[in-house]
Order: structure tokens, then C-alpha cells, then sequence
């Protein structure tokens, strides 16, 4: 399929030079269409045949920085050698066709020969052009790439430092309880250092998500009470990493925390045609959109929206009308390969 794809664009980047050739040709012989279509469409297959080879020059000849001399020098050659050879490709060409000794000159060999020269300048044109863009789409993936680990790098910290306070915090009140914690943050920790992708299956991100709420349930004991509502077709469909986690770790210590009260935190994901839509929501004090709406979770999972979707993805973050607080994530439907 690739194949075919690049030989259509070639064929598309070709017909409006067959359609000028057959005009000049028309022109200068006064002739119908047909035959002139036939020639130019021979002239234009010995051109596109040594277009190749003008490839493959500019592959082995990359563009200088800084620009040097020799480099035009090497493509003057390179391009009287282009005209002259197609010269001689096409007189070939048609004396094989019609069976008899032919030159093709058109409107004289030097218009002629200037004429392979300007193919030669298209082909080697459009070449290094592709190449600057494929350099230039190259080079803001990898920045791109790079400002997603370094994202992922601050996310990490920011809970792993939450849960710590919160071993922190049952050592002189509750030191079993803290020694468990600790076991349970350093598994946290092994997961965080194995992620080092930039988005997971939901199915994965909940289980670590899981995996954090056990350490909170610790220090909240009945007051924490979570609900999971994932479709298998959201379940499947894949998140960025940690996006969940930060969303739930909101709620927790800006929605539980605060309160002496059982807080609820629901995180429902379902797929609405082309996106999943994920809203983590919690029954807390309200507040919690004050003080964090700008803060650094969510602040850091925005970013990484914007470097993974472009404006594709969006967070919306608030009080819920029902009281508590809501955040609701909706992404681009993806499935792992």
C-alpha cells in the first residue's frame, strides 16, 4: 500500500510536465493531441528515470551548512550531464518506437538541453525539499518527545512526594500502618520508574490508580470511598499516563482531606464515537477547583495534553453543581496497536 501511495504522488508530481510537454509539442509541430501526448509521455518516462538517479544524488549530497561553491559546482555538472543523457534517452527511445534513426531536438538541441536542465533543477528542488521537511517534522517530534519526559519526570515527584507525607504523617500515630504504607509506596515507586511511556491502556492507568488509593485508604480508613464505572470499550482505549492518577489525587487531597466526613470519588470513563470522556468526581468540600484548578498536577497534565493532542484534548475542571468537584477528560478514541 505504501508502494502504491508514492507512485501516485510521483504520477500526480509528473502530469502537469507531460501536460506542458504536449502542448510544446503541439506547438512547435502544429500536430493533434494524440501523437504529441505519446511523445511527451515517452519524454517524460526517460525524465522521471534519471529523476532517480538526481534522487539518489541528493541523498548522498546533503544541502551544506554553511553553503559552499562546490556544492552549485557539482549540480551544474550534474545537471548538463542530466540534459545531455535524456537527450540522447529520448532520440533512443523514439527510434526504437518508430523503427527508424530519429533525433529528437524539438525547437533545437541548446532549447532542448535547457530544458533537461530545468527538470533537473525540479527533481533536485522538490528532493531537498522533502528532505528539509522530513528534518523539520523530525526534529519537532524528538522536542516534542523531549518535553513529554520531562513533563512525565515533574508528574512523577509530585504524587510520589504526596504519598509520602502520608507515611509521614502515621509514623507517630500509627507505626504498623506506616511500615505498611512504606511497602506499598515502594511499589508505587517501581511502577513509576517502569512507565516510561507517554500513554497506557485505561485498564493499566486504574490499576495504578488503585494502587495509590491503597496507600491513601491507609490514612483515610472509611472516609475514602471510591466507584469505578469504565465501559470495556473505554477500558481498552488508550490514556496518557498518570492522567487519572492525577486527576483522583486532586480529589483526594482537596476534596477528602479537608473533611472529617466520608468523601465519595466516582471516576466514570465511557466512549462517546470518536473519544473517550473520563470525569473523576468527588463529593468534598467544593473547593477544591480554588486552590488547584492552577496547581501543579493539573497544571503539568494540561501541557502534556497539549504536546500529545495539539488542542484535540481538553480538561475542564470545577465545582459540580451537586455539590463537591468535578474534572472531566475527553481525548481522541485511540486503541493500542
Amino acid at each position: 500500500m505504501t508502494r502504491r501511495v508514492v507512485w501516485v504522488q510521483v504520477l500526480i508530481g509528473w502530469l502537469p510536465i507531460w501536460a506542458l510537454f504536449t502542448a510544446l509539442i503541439m506547438a512547435a509541430h502544429d500536430g493533434d493531441f494524440v501523437p504529441a501526448a505519446h511523445i511527451a509521455a515517452r519524454m517524460i518516462v526517460a525524465g522521471a528515470l534519471l529523476g532517480i538517479l538526481v534522487h539518489r544524488l541528493t541523498e548522498r549530497l546533503a544541502w551544506p551548512r554553511p553553503f559552499r561553491i562546490a556544492f552549485i559546482a557539482i549540480h551544474i555538472v550534474a545537471a548538463g550531464a542530466f540534459a545531455g543523457i535524456w537527450f540522447i534517452l529520448n532520440s533512443v527511445i523514439e527510434t526504437i518506437v518508430r523503427g527508424t534513426p530519429v533525433i529528437v531536438i524539438g525547437y533545437g538541441i541548446v532549447p532542448f538541453l535547457v530544458l533537461g536542465v530545468w527538470l533537473y533543477v525540479m527533481v533536485a528542488g522538490v528532493s531537498y525539499s522533502a528532505k528539509a521537511a522530513d528534518r523539520a517534522a523530525l526534529a519537532e517530534a524528538s522536542a516534542a518527545k523531549a518535553q513529554l519526559a520531562a513533563l512525565r519526570s515533574q508528574l512523577n515527584p509530585h504524587f510520589l512526594y504526596n504519598a509520602l507525607h502520608t507515611v509521614v504523617q502515621l509514623i507517630p500515630r500509627e507505626p504498623k500502618r506506616a511500615a505498611t504504607a512504606a511497602e506499598e509506596l515502594a511499589g508505587l515507586l517501581r511502577g513509576t520508574i517502569d512507565t516510561d511511556h507517554d500513554v497506557a491502556p485505561l485498564s493499566e492507568e486504574l490499576a495504578f490508580v488503585e494502587k495509590y488509593l491503597s496507600i491513601e485508604r491507609i490514612r483515610f480508613d472509611d472516609r475514602l470511598r471510591v466507584r469505578v464505572d469504565a465501559s470495556d470499550a473505554a477500558r481498552s482505549a488508550m490514556v496518557p499516563s498518570f492522567s487519572v492518577q492525577t486527576l483522583v489525587e486532586n480529589a483526594v487531597r482537596h476534596g477528602a482531606t479537608p473533611r472529617v466526613e466520608p468523601t465519595d470519588i466516582t471516576i466514570a470513563a465511557s466512549v462517546a464515537g470518536k473519544t473517550i470522556v473520563i470525569t473523576v468526581s468527588d463529593s468534598g468540600v467544593g473547593g477544591s477547583g480554588a486552590s488547584s484548578a492552577n496547581g501543579t498536577g493539573l497544571k503539568r497534565l494540561r501541557e502534556r495534553l497539549a504536546a500529545l493532542y495539539g488542542g484535540a484534548a481538553t480538561l475542564v475542571a470545577g465545582p459540580a453543581p451537586a455539590g463537591g468537584y468535578s474534572a472531566t477528560l475527553s481525548l481522541p478514541l485511540e486503541q493500542p496497536d
